[in-house]
């Protein structure tokens, strides 16, 4: 991959298979049962399905942030499960967009140096797209204030420039717009959509909200441990 923008083409994303249990009170508790998805370069998709279904849990294995039991998580070139530690790491920083519920933005920063601190932690800082990032977020007037200072709405617009600021092959968003108003929610997830599209990046996004879903280019279901 090059240091500018995502190299591939079609599915960035393959999932083939995946199995994850956990263990609660001494039960064994199958949370996916094998479940196959694929998302492509370009692409948004919405991932829905009741509370507990798993969901979360898909993205936590996809951002190799937990271990899947058995299965195929690729992204791009990449088998995550192969990957050491500190390659999944490396993988989050320079590869991956993670957008979540709560801001996770570094309060002691400026939000001109939140939207910067992954891509220039990852060697892939470019300017002219970080300028087009505050334009098209509206933060030029935001880019000396801190998170404190911001709505939620804001923080949001932040996070999600941050995650995109490194071009990443794939963008997960795990209910990005549940902390906010239903019209802030169309707003953030609108920019997202077009900054996708934009950038050219994967994207797959956990909601509960099937009206949000269907703004997406398409949606799946994870129900019963499998993508229905």
């Amino acid at each position: 991959m090059t240091k500018d923008s995502p190299s591939v083409t079609g599915p960035v994303l393959y999932v083939t298979g995946l199995k994850k249990s956990y263990r609660t009170a001494g039960e064994e508790v199958a949370v996916l049962r094998g479940v196959n998805l694929t998302v492509s370069a370009g692409e948004s998709v919405a991932l829905t399905g009741e509370s507990g279904s798993g969901k979360s849990t898909l993205l936590h294995l996809i951002a190799g942030l937990d271990a899947a039991d058995g299965g195929e998580i690729r992204l791009a070139d990449a088998e995550v499960s192969e990957l050491s530690d500190a390659e999944r790491a490396e993988m989050r920083r320079d590869r991956l967009g993670l957008v979540f519920q709560q801001f996770n933005l570094i309060p002691s920063l400026t939000v001109e140096d939140n939207l910067a601190f992954q891509s220039r932690i990852a060697g892939r800082h470019d300017a002219a797209w970080h300028s087009e990032l505050v334009e098209r977020l509206g933060l030029g007037r935001l880019l000396k204030r801190y998170p404190e200072q911001l709505s939620g709405g804001q923080q949001q617009r932040v996070a999600i420039g941050r995650a995109l600021a490194i071009k990443p092959l794939l963008l997960l968003a795990d209910e990005p717009t549940g902390n906010l108003d239903e019209d802030t929610a169309d707003e953030v997830l609108a920019l997202a959509r077009d900054l996708v599209a934009r950038s050219g990046c994967g994207f797959l996004m956990v909601t509960h909200s099937a009206r949000l879903a269907a703004t997406l280019d398409r949606q799946v279901n994870l129900h019963a441990g499998v993508i229905a």
